[in-house]
Order: C-alpha cells, then sequence, then structure tokens
C-alpha cells in the first residue's frame, strides 16, 4: 500500500469504457451486428476505428452515409436495450482496475469521479456490475448531460467542479484519442492506457498525439504513477 500522495494532483477523473470495465468488444459486437442488418457489412476493425471513443448518437451521420439509414430514436433505443443486455451477461472489469480505484480513492480521500461519454444508466450499470458503484457513487458524470460530448472538455469540467479542484491539479485517465483530447482541453494531465494488442485501445502513438502525458499498460501501475511529478519525463510501462 502506497504512502499518501504528494499532492501532485487534487483529483483523479477516470473514463468508464475501456479504463474501468472492459465493455468495447461486447457494445461494438452489438452494434456491428446492427448495422450489419441495415445491409452495411462493416468489419469488426472498422467498427472499432470509426465508433469507439465517441457517442454514437453524435455518429449518426456516418451510419447514414453507409446504409442509407435515417437513424431514429427508436433505433438508438434497441441500440441502448440489446448492448445493455450484452453488459449484462458478460461485462468484466479491466484487469487490476477494481483494486487502482479503490488504491486512488484511498490516496486521494475520495476526490476521484467517473466522467463518461455514455449515457448515465449505462455507465451506472457498468459500475455496479463489477463492484465499482460504491467508490463513485455520487461521483458520475455522463457527457450526454452536458452541451457537448467529449473530445470537448465540458464532462470533465463538470466532475471537476463538482469536487471543488481546479481541472488543472486533476489527473485523467483516457484510453481512446477521443478522450485524451477531452481531457487535455479541460486541462487536466492525461495519462493514457493501453494495453498490449487490444483493437479496442488506441495505440501508444495514437494517445501521445492527443496529448497525453504518461503512458502505461497495466492497471496496478496506475497508483504509483499517480503519485509521481507531473513534471517527471514520460513513463511508459511494458508488461
Amino acid at each position: 500500500m502506497l504512502d499518501a500522495p504528494d499532492r501532485s494532483f487534487d483529483a483523479v477523473l477516470f473514463d468508464c469504457d475501456g479504463v474501468l470495465v472492459d465493455s468495447e468488444r461486447i457494445t461494438n459486437s452489438v452494434l456491428r451486428a446492427m448495422l450489419h442488418e441495415l445491409g452495411w457489412a462493416v468489419s469488426e476493425a472498422d467498427c472499432f476505428r470509426l465508433f469507439v471513443g465517441r457517442a454514437l448518437a453524435d455518429e449518426v451521420g456516418v451510419i447514414t452515409a453507409n446504409t442509407g439509414f435515417t437513424v431514429t430514436g427508436e433505433w438508438l433505443a434497441e441500440f441502448r436495450r440489446r448492448r445493455n443486455d450484452a453488459l449484462i451477461a458478460g461485462l468484466e472489469a479491466i484487469p487490476g482496475a477494481e483494486a487502482a480505484a479503490r488504491e486512488i480513492d484511498r490516496l486521494f480521500h475520495g476526490n476521484v469521479a467517473c466522467a463518461s461519454g455514455a449515457d448515465r444508466p449505462k455507465v451506472e450499470l457498468q459500475l455496479r456490475k463489477v463492484g465499482l458503484d460504491d467508490v463513485f457513487a455520487g461521483k458520475i458524470f455522463s457527457g450526454m448531460e452536458t452541451p457537448r460530448s467529449k473530445p470537448a472538455p465540458d464532462v470533465y469540467l463538470a466532475a471537476a467542479a463538482a469536487l471543488g479542484v481546479d481541472p488543472a491539479r486533476a489527473a485523467v485517465v483516457e484510453d481512446t484519442a477521443t478522450g485524451v483530447r477531452a481531457g487535455v482541453a479541460a486541462g487536466a494531465v492525461v495519462f493514457g492506457y493501453c494495453p498490449p494488442d487490444s483493437p479496442a485501445h488506441h495505440a501508444p502513438q495514437v494517445l501521445l498525439d492527443a496529448g497525453a502525458t504518461h503512458i502505461f499498460t497495466a492497471m496496478a501501475d496506475l497508483p504509483t504513477l499517480l503519485t509521481a511529478h507531473p513534471s517527471s519525463p514520460l513513463t511508459a510501462v511494458a508488461r
């Protein structure tokens, strides 16, 4: 167990999908099946490339352009229903995420939040499913409830404001370029999580190009990284 941090950061703001929960494969499998039903035989790789890290409601133009189908509220609701059923059946935590989140919650005296681009029911469902709902109780923020979703900084600004911290004194944990850009735009220091050989996570250089200053590959390393001085050089942890 680590000692109390040197207060390099006042809070830690976590993304959810791909950071706390291993949901992207499940969600994209449901989305890909529904796109196939519309006649778009999109590949798994292209589905990840086009939709991971983005709010589906913001990408309806991509669907229409490739299918000719005008996305309706009913279609989005059906996607969310099928997605939630699949998450309930098969969702697991990112390896090491529960222990890391609990240790970080202890180190930062509860100054943690989950700031996701997803809808609130999905975020709450997922945190309950993996046993992290108590850590983030009352500190869940959805980009769908802010004026703009990621890559705009709104959801991270809302989380920092609710915790009463300067965003520049916050660390953000993200796994996609879209999320990294949101954290950077908020003024936070962004730690990019990219486990090796995962098609659901953006590559290290993609995260660095988006503005991440630290890259790590194992959640077990995150508490130690967060207690390092923010002016330390780029940290790459290989596993």
